[in-house]
């Protein structure tokens, strides 16, 4: 499959790179299909284990093409434009669907849809030099976008998600680790092998109890406390029953390293 981002596979780990710096890593109608596309097919692709997203040059992501997206949106009818903005739906559903964990690597500039995309990711590591804004209110849209006011109180809480979605602000880096928007910041140069190292440590890790766990944070959301604790009490009895629980008991005995295997 030929994508227009750069994608490797490494050790389990796949990293997907944005890459047209000559427009801050900005998306077209192409790029949204096939990131999505290839989200869902991840679900199924045994060889990898854990996804990091990052961006070439100076920016992760700058959002939608101006003149690519919003020039040619402008000439098209209303069902054309709910196909684009169910389609960018998709990319943040299917983000949060995936039952591997997500790090966005954000290195730079990270606006609009590119800033909804690094909240559905599961961490987020920041460069120095990296920067949110989401920009929708700023261009006369609603900023309800891809999910956005669903993810980012979430993150943030409600006061906080109001104030970035209703002003569309520059969100530093120190601020957006500050607010807890972001997990880590590190210098530019020890992005990519924090991210790196992070993505090792889960891949080598529980993967299927790693992948439960995101699964059963996503849905508990939705639960009341009774229904939460019942929902734990049945993935925790699968997970006693798994391989990897057990591996852990012998190495435990053995006063070795366990060597999980992902069930």
């Amino acid at each position: 499959m030929t994508y227009d981002f750069l994608y490797d596979v490494h050790e389990e780990v796949a990293t997907i790179t944005f890459n047209r710096p000559d427009v801050l890593n900005a998306l077209t109608f192409d790029i949204y299909a096939q990131f999505r596309d290839l989200l869902e097919a991840l679900r199924t692709d045994d060889a990898v284990k854990v996804v990091i997203l990052t961006g070439a040059g100076r920016a992760f992501c700058s959002g939608g093409d101006v003149h690519e997206i919003i020039g040619e949106l402008l000439a098209r009818d209303v069902k054309a434009h709910l196909d684009f903005t169910r389609m960018t739906g998709a990319v943040v559903f299917n983000m949060r669907s995936l039952d591997k964990p997500i790090i966005a690597a954000l290195n730079g500039t990270t606006a609009g849809a590119g800033a909804v995309i690094a909240l559905a990711s599961d961490l987020r590591i920041a460069s120095e030099n990296a920067s949110f804004r989401f920009l929708f209110t700023g261009v006369g849209l609603t900023g309800a976008d891809m999910g956005a006011a669903y993810l980012l109180p979430r993150i943030v809480g409600m006061g906080r998600a109001m104030e970035i979605l209703l002003f569309g602000d520059k969100v530093t880096a120190v601020d957006a680790e500050r607010i807890g928007l972001v997990n880590k910041v590190t210098t530019p140069e020890a992005l990519l092998p924090t991210a790196q190292e992070w993505a090792a440590r889960l891949a080598n890790g529980p993967t299927t109890a790693l992948g439960l766990t995101k699964r059963m944070l996503n849905n508990e959301w939705h639960m009341d406390l009774a229904s939460a604790i019942e929902a734990e009490a049945q993935a925790q009895a699968l997970m006693l029953m798994g391989e990897d629980h057990r591996i852990f008991y012998e190495a435990f005995k053995e006063k070795a390293v366990p060597k999980f295997v992902g069930r």
